[in-house]
């Protein structure tokens, strides 16, 4: 009888304050292997926070994150409570590669150099082959012809590209998309949209946190929608848009597809 893997992450009853600010209130969430789980919600609902201590980015108070099943090491209690295996922590960052909202890229390097920099000296891989996988993710991405340009010279929505790129040549477990077209105009946000539809596609394992409903709807096995620090609502994205249950998601949805013309029509 084949055993079923355990989800490449999941977070159980995950508390996250800032102070006297709760802002994760008893998260728990699973994510697959070969799943898409998008995160929605208000601003300030949680849903980048949730992301970053997924990635252990940012350090939570209470709860458990698993990483292909193994738990996280933690020292300390409430907000004195961190990471306890270095090791540990270096192996899970690695394996799950974030797609900011702002690109960061390094201004000082190129395309490519910004591509291949982590292979090479996070995972001491050899240049040459690092290179040679940089141009071609570059060109899975659409923007094969900027490997000798800086990031100043590209639009934003190359630039989103290139820092997808550079996710993918991680070679990661997940990938982690926190608001990738939010600094975008429509139209370079519509380039960068190709591609995490591409991604979907081939089966990779991701979190997005989106304020595209539209994307959400067309990319995910499984919505969360967060508010207030709490799962309110989650399921497929044809019942989450197309039935919602709790009067919060009715008003979110209703909201959103009145500012935005593209999105989701349900």
């Amino acid at each position: 009888m084949t055993q079923t893997p355990p989800p490449v992450i999941e977070i159980r009853d995950l508390h996250k304050s800032y102070g006297d600010l709760d802002v994760l209130k008893g998260v728990g969430m699973v994510a697959r292997k070969g799943e898409v789980v998008s995160l929605i919600g208000s601003s300030g609902s949680g849903k980048s926070t949730l992301l970053r201590c997924a990635n252990l980015l940012e350090d939570s108070q209470q709860g458990e994150i698993l990483f292909e099943g193994e738990p996280v090491v933690w020292r300390g209690q409430g907000m004195a409570r961190h990471p306890g295996d270095h090791a540990q922590l270096i192996r899970i960052r690695t394996n799950l590669s974030m797609v900011f909202q702002q690109f960061n890229l390094w201004a000082h390097m190129t395309i490519l150099e910004n591509v291949t920099e982590a292979p090479v000296t996070v995972l001491r891989r050899e240049r040459s082959a690092v290179e040679a996988l940089g141009r071609e993710l570059l060109d899975k991405v659409g923007i094969g012809d900027k490997c000798d340009a800086y990031p100043a010279q590209l639009s934003g929505g190359q630039q989103q590209r290139a820092a997808i790129a550079r996710a993918l040549a991680m070679e990661p477990k997940a990938l982690l998309f926190d608001e990738p077209t939010s600094a975008l105009d429509p139209e370079l946000e519509q380039e960068v949209v190709k591609v995490i539809r591409e991604l979907a596609q081939e089966g990779r394992t991701m979190l997005l946190v989106t304020h595209d409903m539209r994307l959400a709807a067309d990319v995910s096995d499984h919505v969360v929608f967060l508010h207030q620090g709490r799962i309110e609502e989650e399921g497929p994205p044809e019942s989450l848009f197309g039935n919602p249950q709790t009067e919060r998601l009715q008003q979110f949805l209703s909201h959103s597809r009145d500012s935005r013309d593209n999105a989701v029509n349900i």
